[in-house]
């Protein structure tokens, strides 16, 4: 179990010497049954306190698991977490971070980390609080051999990793084609537009784009940097100069992207070309290039910079052409393996600016594509210049970089780095409080001590990137803090439902396997054929989550006025068009086949697996109408993909306020309104199903998720199990009445 590791094993209410109900808790040690103890629920506590300081019996309570994706970015490397899923503490967060990466030896064997610096980054992303941003990305540098963390660097290569991750994740909904995310950095206060290749609405990070310093090809990532000048010191050149002399050296003190204090090769005694190693061999060089980084960070207002990692050195020497530059960047204390993102951003502005010791002899305005040679390779860095002289200024940067997702799963924090127990993982709190409700229920069935004691899965019937997987994410990342374990969102597309239905309905009652069922897969698909799961029989029904309208939409190049010519066209010429349905038994399917009936016309229907590739061929043209949930097709409706014809319901939607619906428009009876919720397995304990719809509509009250919801046209609405059990047997009658009505079949 979560929090006593798997310790408590068994927990039973019996009837005590004394007629008293008592708790009987058998303790496991090894594998093997150590210890029982017999309380009464007022004596509970006593005895977990008594047992729980037990040093052996501690240590196993400490473990923590978070859920971690681990992403190659740039040429970085290091785990992605959402804040959530860290301590809220920044302390305990830091100490996570510690034992992730595995800091405290050189090597990392007891972490994620490479025994590097480029291996020992970690990305933080969470919803922006920013006005017009996205997600807030926190960089942090884990230390070497050593427990530390730094929050006050960034890392561009890191960055690149920054949009896939959050929108695999649901902060961000991915559009067709690409996706552009605004990132806003947190460590160095500025903002910054990623654009990553989306097709059909999932990240692909395959292609043909290659970096130095990275084996293969994989797609690209353009980063554009904003408003990255000044933004760690305040000034672009923070000691007001442009060179300065420190320790009998020329040098450019410069806050681009990353304070950095830039130097000429030649004034060192070096060509520039130098390998990483040679440089690192050299102890007095780098002893002199640290004594000049130290005094830097005074002159730029960094104060003592002994202790952290920025400003970052670089030297400086000539390119192969006027329009490059070749660098040697470091971490600070060792010359960098290739170069780092921020770095190339920063060499490449002190290059395009008159005045430093790095310039150009071209003095050019507008666009410009500079390269920044590395030990590795290049980087190109496209700069846009506005100004001459002095004046000249760089309005923003891009870039192109790769990122890789490695593995996404949980990771396991061992006890020693926490300095005390992480708060929301209390050992002592969640093995009394359900002993405590068992008691208060005075039952005397089996009791499992705590749940949940591992991650809970969703199981989403649907792809990726459509309105279920959306809504499912959002919620998700809210209702995993409340239980106290990781919520990870597995998408079982296929067979309009029934493959997810199935897996859920046979997997363990015990409230690990949660599955966010529809419409489709609880009411119309049931109602069209027999599946190999029954949609009552086979589920506990947790909680309504909301509803979202249908919306029938066309392509825009479809040559239609409206509804009303629309039915005119296939009436004149039947099967002239062709609908896209997430497939048979869903509910773009029945709304397209009610819409056929009320309207006495003929139109052919295409299946796909899910609402995602239907819109997306919709949108292209392969298909010219859907009737997709409000949720899925309104961010494709303001892009102007998709046009709205009506809404399949009783009423318009506010968001939409000018589109009217199916029966404004001269067709009646078409009424498809979807619902979404969450169900358990049958024969889950009805005190977990109560306690994960306590927790479920604890999130549907919380505003930011309410908001997000109804931004893309669902409406909140919670309730009890019993009541959305209700609900269901009523949709699963009324579609099977439908289904006779209008003859439809699975085929």
């Amino acid at each position: 179990m979560h929090g006593l590791g798997r310790l408590a094993e068994i927990a039973e209410l019996r009837d005590g010497p004394e007629g008293d109900q008592v708790v009987e808790i058998e303790v496991h040690r090894h594998g093997r049954s150590s210890t029982s103890v017999m309380c009464t629920e007022h004596q509970l506590i006593l005895k977990m306190q008594f047992t729980l300081a037990m040093p052996e019996r501690i240590i196993p309570a400490m473990q923590r698991v978070i859920p971690c994706v681990l992403m190659r970015a740039g040429t970085s490397r290091g785990p992605f977490f959402l804040r959530e899923w860290l301590p809220a503490d920044d302390t305990a967060r830091d100490e996570a971070l510690i034992g992730a990466i595995g800091a405290s030896d050189l090597l990392q064997v007891d972490g994620v980390g490479g025994g590097s610096t480029l291996t020992s980054k970690v990305a933080i992303v969470s919803p922006s609080s920013h006005p017009g941003c996205d997600v807030d990305y926190l960089f942090a540098q884990v230390g070497v051999g050593q427990k530390s963390v730094d929050t006050r660097p960034n890392c561009g290569n890191m960055l690149s990793g920054v949009a896939p991750f959050a929108i695999e994740q649901g902060l961000v909904q991915a559009r067709d084609g690409e996706t552009t995310v605004r990132v806003f950095n947190v460590n160095t206060r500025s903002r910054i537009d990623v654009t990553v290749q989306t097709p059909a609405r999932h990240v692909r990070y395959d292609g043909d784009t290659g970096i130095d310093g990275v084996a293969g090809t994989a797609a690209p990532i353009r980063l554009n940097f904003l408003d990255a000048w000044g933004s760690v010191t305040g000034a672009l050149f923070p000691t007001g100069r442009r060179i300065d002399t420190i320790h009998g050296i020329d040098v450019s003190c410069i806050d681009a992207a990353m304070p950095l204090v830039i130097m000429r090769a030649g004034d060192l005694g070096l060509n520039g070309r130098e390998a990483p190693a040679e440089l690192d061999a050299n102890t007095a060089l780098l002893a002199r290039i640290e004594a000049i980084r130290c005094a830097a960070g005074e002159a730029m207002g960094l104060g003592d910079v002994s202790g952290s990692v920025i400003p970052k050195p670089m030297i400086a020497s000539e390119g192969d052409d006027a329009d490059s530059i070749t660098s040697r960047y470091f971490t600070p204390r060792r010359c960098h393996a290739s170069h780092a993102v921020t770095g190339a951003i920063g060499i490449a502005t002190a290059y395009a600016l008159p005045g430093t010791v790095a310039s150009s002899d071209a003095r050019r305005t507008g666009v410009r594509s500079i390269a920044v040679l590395h030990p590795q390779g290049r980087i190109e860095v496209e700069v846009a210049i506005e100004g001459l002289g002095d004046e000249a200024r760089v309005q923003r940067a891009a870039l192109v970089r790769t990122a890789r997702k490695i593995l996404q799963g949980d990771l396991h924090l061992p006890p020693y780095v926490f300095s005390k127990a992480p708060q929301g993982d209390n050992p002592m709190k969640r093995l009394i409080a359900p002993a405590l409700a068992a008691a208060a229920l005075a039952t005397t069935a089996p009791l499992a001590l705590a749940y949940p004691d591992k991650p809970i899965t969703v199981v989403v019937p649907t792809a990726p990137g459509g309105g279920n997987d959306a809504m499912a994410r959002v919620i998700g990342q809210k209702l995993g803090p409340l239980l106290g374990q990781s919520v990870i969102v597995d998408n079982r597309a296929g067979a309009n439902g029934a493959i997810a239905s199935e897996f859920a309905a046979r997997a363990a009652p015990d409230g690990h396997t949660v599955m966010f069922g529809y419409i489709a897969t609880h009411a119309m698909n049931p109602a069209l054929q027999k599946l190999r799961y029954d949609p009552v029989a086979d589920f506990a029904p947790v909680g309504l989550v909301g509803y979202s309208p249908t919306l029938m939409v066309a392509n825009t190049s479809v040559q239609i006025k409206d509804v009303k010519d629309l039915v005119a066209q296939l009436k004149a010429k039947p099967d002239r068009y062709t609908y896209a349905s997430a497939g048979n038994g869903t509910a773009p399917h029945f709304a397209a086949e009610l819409f056929k009936l009320n309207a006495g016309v003929v139109m052919l229907g295409a299946p796909y697996k899910g609402s995602a590739p239907a819109i997306t061929d919709t949108i292209g043209g392969q298909t010219q109408f859907m009737f997709p949930s409000l949720y899925t097709a309104l961010p494709h409706v303001k892009a102007g993909k998709l046009r709205a014809l009506a809404v399949a319901g009783p009423q318009r939607s506010p968001l939409l306020p000018d589109v009217p619906t199916l029966k404004e428009a001269g067709v009646d009876g078409v009424d498809v309104r979807q619902w979404y919720g969450f169900f358990v397995p049958a024969k889950t304990p009805k005190p977990i199903v109560d306690q994960i719809n306590k927790a479920l509509n604890q999130v549907l009250a919380d505003p930011e998720v309410v908001k997000r919801l109804a931004e893309h046209g669902a409406d909140v609405e919670a309730s009890t199990p019993e009541q959305f059990g209700a609900l269901v047997k009523g949709e699963l009658a009324k579609w099977k009445s439908v289904v006779q009505r209008a003859k439809l079949t699975a085929d």
